[in-house]
């Protein structure tokens, strides 16, 4: 058994405003499920598929306070590309943020309900990933997210360090996902997060219990209800596991 990243989750005052924004900021088709989540995905894409990991906003009253633990990178072609696409998701309401991260090539911005992500002046050259180069994840220790991560997907762990962690969709398509070393300390709820689906014909249960062995811990939400189950990685960042797909 294994799951896969398919989706981030993001909290949103507005999910549908908020959908707006990233839909013209990926070029991307907007659709809902249903009352307060709005669902993004490319044109003509057949969910699931590694070659992009979807984005879902959901409705959420509770407040940003601290910076968020999980952002994109955009990918850009060249410096001239980069400077069009910071300009124009400025025009769509993206400000620069300040995180005291000095001189950097890449752009720090923040989307109208203060998300942050990175507008890269970097693409992989060889492998498209798509309008989202990377899914990134702060972190305390790269190699035991590899470990886990690793283990808990059939993703590939392409490079551990200190610094960092880097895995891609097995398939060797898609966006990457970057366990990002920081100093910052987990507080509250991740407004955003990783959803992952097993394989269609897995044991939900079975995929479940597999992950708890690896480290991961139950979240428990108060609900019966919801189909999904909400663990927690071994450092505490809460993750969806969805039911098989």
């Amino acid at each position: 058994m294994a799951t896969r990243l398919v989706q981030i989750n993001m909290k949103a005052y507005d999910d549908a405003g908020l959908g707006a924004f990233w839909a013209e900021a990926l070029g991307w088709a907007v659709s809902s499920e249903g009352p307060g989540v709005t669902n993004l995905e490319p044109e003509g894409f057949v969910y699931p598929d590694p070659v992009a990991v979807c984005i879902d906003l959901v409705v959420s009253p509770e407040p940003k306070t601290v910076k968020n633990r999980v952002h994109l990178d955009l990918a850009t072609t060249s410096k001239d590309h980069q400077a069009e696409l910071v300009a124009r998701l400025t025009g769509l309401g993206a400000t620069p943020v300040d995180l005291g991260q000095g001189d950097v090539p890449w752009k720090v911005m923040a989307d109208p309900e203060g998300n942050e992500f990175c507008v890269l002046d970097w693409h992989d050259p060889g492998s498209d990933t798509g309008p989202i180069s990377t899914v990134v994840v702060d972190c305390a220790d790269p190699r035991a997210m590899a470990r886990f991560w690793g283990a808990a997907m059939d993703w590939t762990v392409l490079r551990v360090s200190d610094h960092n962690a880097v895995l891609r969709s097995a398939a060797g398509v898609g966006p990457y996902l970057q366990f990002l070393r920081t100093p910052d300390v987990k507080t509250g709820w991740n407004r955003v997060h990783l959803d992952v689906r097993p394989y269609p014909g897995d044991d939900p249960e079975a995929e479940a219990a597999r992950l708890l062995g690896l480290g991961a811990t139950t979240v428990d939400l108060g609900k019966d209800d919801i189909p999904w189950t909400v663990l927690a990685d071994p450092e505490g960042n809460e993750f969806c596991l969805l039911t098989p797909g």
